[in-house]
């Protein structure tokens, strides 16, 4: 695969057992790249993206990511892929019963990192990011739904991914709230990290233009607003 292109599926087919979900899927991703997959609910966007991190198969086609062949790779292979990539969920997923600092200290540890100063240094890092600097100390449900997005996507870019994909992330948050988390992905993407994002939010994806690409009626084609 082309050492520019992240993602690259060609002629992929995707089944949730019998059913065909989507076919034909064909598009690419470049470094740096924010592409948004709209689409009703159940028309296929979670499960395209379930794909990219091996949570479900592709069953036809030819599909690559990060140099990773998606039929060919290997059980043993996939955490490895995992950690390259930043997964942002719509219901956040985060460990309740402990403080932010200590979500994002779990995730360090479980990722390999062993010294306490580099750790305490990468956290303080990605909070500023997500503009939440002075806020590890709380527990998570002390934060709004704005606020646990944002730490959230903080933790995807822990392990400074290439790709960040972000399944409906702001599903559960008011469209204020909502709007603040798709300018701060549109931010990290000019750092350098590509971004796809799924929705169903046209008027996110009106305010905050890029490339988009539409799941319908079991299709996967360019759109334009």
């Amino acid at each position: 695969m082309e050492t520019d292109k992240l993602v690259k599926y060609e002629h992929v087919e995707i089944r949730r057992e019998e059913n065909v979900v989507l076919q034909d899927v064909n598009f690419e991703i470049d470094k740096g790249e924010f592409l948004y997959i709209i689409g009703k609910v159940g028309s296929g966007k979670s499960s395209l993206l379930k794909t990219l991190y091996c949570e479900m198969p592709i069953t036809n086609g030819k599909g690559y990511i990060l140099d990773y062949d998606l039929k060919r790779i290997k059980r043993k292979e996939i955490p490895f892929l995992r950690r390259k990539l930043g997964i942002v969920f719509q219901d956040f997923q985060l460990l309740t019963d402990r403080s932010v600092y200590k979500n994002l200290e779990f995730v360090l540890k479980s990722t390999g990192w062993k010294h306490k100063y580099q750790i305490n240094d990468r956290i303080d890092e990605v909070l500023a990011q997500v503009g939440m600097v002075n806020k590890g100390y709380k527990m998570v449900h002390e934060l709004s739904g704005g606020e646990q997005q944002r730490i959230v996507i903080a933790r995807a870019l822990l392990n400074s991914p290439e790709l960040i994909l972000a399944d409906e992330p702001t599903g559960n948050l008011d469209p204020e709230t909502g709007s603040q988390i798709v300018q701060l992905l549109h931010n990290i993407k000019e750092t350098g990290t590509s971004v796809i994002m799924c929705t169903h939010n046209y008027q996110l994806v009106h305010n905050f233009p890029a490339r988009v690409k539409k799941c319908e009626n079991g299709n996967f084609e360019d759109f334009e607003l």
